[in-house]
């Protein structure tokens, strides 16, 4: 039904499903807020383009395209590689000393965003998802959540890439800390320019994009939903054209689409990231478009009715 309705028509199609994934670094990353290091995001990119992740995996079963944003890693690519080469900068600023991005380099992370889909729409894309990579960003989501739909920091903060017990206390001390530097962070620009990272920043310009090309919006955990909660307070049209894929195993993210009103496809606790709720949903809206489209109503059929 919601399908129908962004497309406005009771014969859907979904052509050419696509999945871009965002991936940056993050100036607060380097104090420890994650399990990982940083340069693993420089890596992983690496792995998106020689095919070995989860997310290379999934989409080539369901024939969904993917393609990799280099949005702001701190790493220098080869031009040649098959990617997307958006770097606004080697990753953000550290929050603990100051904004995470300077308006600046926000505003150019929305209007690239918003470019990509204009491209894809242009290729014939009607249906697109997001995922992101970038060790450190669910410190960012953390911060968006707390601040975009004022909820207490201690609900929004999970355990990421893994932390423990330990880890995870660090975490909320740092973010708490992050917070009072900044005090006065008022609207959803500000917001993501002070807490965002810029692949967080480049999703939400995309989602906002897809949603005026009046593209079905996948969404996918909890680092693309505090994206999409940024689209939405700048459009709330966002919310009619979105599926949120999946439920993920981070802690906030339950919360955050509670808040929202929405039910996700999938409850897997998975904690990956990079577009892979939106692969493995992907299948199932293909399924709701199938069956609208070609299953047989009672009356076609001569299926008796009920008494």
């Amino acid at each position: 039904k919601q399908i129908c309705t962004v497309q406005d028509t009771l014969s859907p199609v979904l052509h050419k499903p696509s999945i871009l994934v965002f991936a940056a670094d993050h100036g607060l990353a380097q104090i420890g807020v994650s399990a990982y290091p940083p340069e693993v995001t420089a890596k992983m990119v690496l792995n998106f383009v020689g095919g070995g992740a989860a997310i290379n995996v999934f989409t080539k079963q369901h024939g969904i395209k993917l393609q990799v944003v280099d949005a702001g890693v701190n790493y220098e690519y080869d031009s040649n590689l098959p990617i997307e080469h958006l770097k606004v900068a080697k990753g953000t600023a550290n929050m603990l000393e100051k904004p995470a991005m300077t308006a600046q380099e926000l505003s150019q992370c929305l209007k690239q965003g918003k470019a990509l889909i204009a491209q894809k729409a242009n290729e014939g894309c009607n249906i697109i998802g997001f995922g992101e990579m970038g060790i450190g960003n669910t410190s960012s989501a953390a911060l968006l959540m707390h601040q975009v739909l004022e909820i207490p920091l201690e609900k929004c903060v999970g355990r990421g890439t893994g932390l423990n017990d330990e880890q995870l206390q660090n975490k909320l001390q740092v973010l708490a800390q992050v917070l009072a530097k900044h005090p006065t962070v008022l609207g959803v620009h500000e917001a993501l320019q002070t807490f965002g990272g810029f692949e967080i920043a480049m999703m939400c310009g995309a989602m906002l994009e897809a949603v005026n090309q009046k593209m079905v919006v996948l969404v996918d955990g909890f680092i693309a939903t505090a994206a999409f909660i940024c689209a939405q307070a700048m459009n709330e049209a966002c919310k009619e054209m979105a599926l949120f894929c999946h439920q993920s195993d981070e802690s906030g993210h339950k919360l955050m689409l509670e808040t929202l009103g929405v039910e996700p496809i999938l409850n897997l606790d998975l904690r990956l990231g990079e577009g892979t709720g939106c692969a493995l949903a992907y299948p199932i809206v293909k399924s709701a478009v199938d069956f609208m489209n070609t299953m047989a109503s009672f009356e076609t059929a001569g299926v008796s009715k009920k008494e």
